[in-house]
């Protein structure tokens, strides 16, 4: 029980490396085609951004089928689960709290509430696909810890060392 605990939980720390990577280099790059409605002003609730969650969710679904299917690989199951972990906090984080594409009152006044969003929103002052910095979703470094507000006056956050 405890090693599957340990898969769920290193899986989902993880995932915040694959999206890192992913939407540097896969959303940010060949696949900008996908991704560019999420940097621009569009109509409607869906965006074709939307579809990296499917393909995400995809490979989640097959690793727990996979794992629940064929008992030697059982392990795989508790990896999706971790996969699927992830995407609960990243929908909540990022479609929710930060893009506010569902309306729920959420206080964001801690510390690191401000230090990811003004990361993404940082990210996010840049309309193409080269340019932007911040590539995380559940994690960004102490150079945005400040407060959002004022991350509309600086485009690029000073350093703080620690």
């Amino acid at each position: 029980m405890l090693l599957n605990v340990a898969l769920v939980l290193g899986t989902f720390l993880f995932m915040e490396g694959v999206a890192w990577f992913t939407h540097k280099y896969v959303m940010h790059g060949f696949l900008w085609s996908w991704h560019r409605d999420h940097h621009n002003h569009h109509k409607g609730f869906f965006e074709i951004n939307d579809l990296f969650a499917v393909v995400f969710s995809l490979t989640a679904i097959s690793l727990i089928v996979t794992g629940v299917e064929i008992p030697e690989y059982r392990f795989l199951a508790w990896i999706g689960a971790g996969v699927t972990l992830y995407g609960i906090f990243y929908f909540l984080f990022h479609d929710i709290i930060v893009h506010r594409r569902v309306k729920l009152k959420i206080d964001t006044s801690g510390r690191y509430m401000q230090r990811i969003m003004r990361a993404h929103y940082i990210h996010h002052k840049v309309h193409t696909k080269e340019g932007a910095e911040a590539f995380g979703f559940l994690y960004a470094p102490k150079k945005y810890d400040k407060s959002v507000k004022d991350s509309t006056t600086n485009a690029k956050p000073k350093s703080t060392t620690a």
